[in-house]
């Protein structure tokens, strides 16, 4: 003969072992979802700085910018070829800015036996971080909310500005 529970407290346990399940599944999808925005932003940085290293590898300037530069002696080295290697790209957690989002600041690492001018190399680590910020704002669709500079950069729960490019 078969025993039967007339005292519900299988469903009872079952219950308490789904809800266990159902909260625990909503705190990881919470972490997991905060750590893929990171993701795709230090993704879209590194695109947009090898971007930026390749159009200033090739001299490759908009026409004020070249404009600009014809006009002065001292930045004619910037309109030849260059080879610019990304060697990394780091991150600093800084709290929260003025729009409650957490503040991260990206900090790239770069090489190049070519480029030896202070004028130079401030040129080639602005393109290399504006093209990083534009990146990240074109990956989450945030182009409206930032300057023309793209600085900060946002996601949806991080604002990220940049570092001056150290060259080494």
């Amino acid at each position: 003969m078969i025993k039967t529970d007339n005292k519900g407290q299988i469903t009872v346990e079952l219950l308490l072992l789904l809800s266990f399940t159902f909260i625990s599944i909503i705190a990881l999808t919470n972490i997991i979802s905060d750590a893929n925005e990171v993701n795709i932003a230090m993704a879209a940085a590194r695109n947009g700085a090898f971007e930026g290293a390749s159009s200033n590898g090739l001299a490759i300037y908009p026409k004020d910018t070249f404009d600009n530069y014809s006009k002065d002696k001292r930045k004619e080295g910037l309109f030849n070829m260059k080879n610019i290697k990304i060697i990394k790209i780091a991150q600093t957690f800084k709290g929260k800015d003025n729009f409650n989002k957490t503040r991260i600041q990206l900090k790239v690492y770069a090489s190049s036996k070519i480029i030896k001018t202070k004028e130079e190399k401030e040129s080639a680590g602005d393109r290399i971080n504006y093209n990083m910020r534009r990146a990240i704002t074109n990956s989450f669709k945030t182009e409206n909310i930032s300057n023309r500079l793209f600085n900060p950069a946002f996601s949806d729960s991080y604002s990220f500005t940049t570092a001056n490019v150290e060259w080494v």
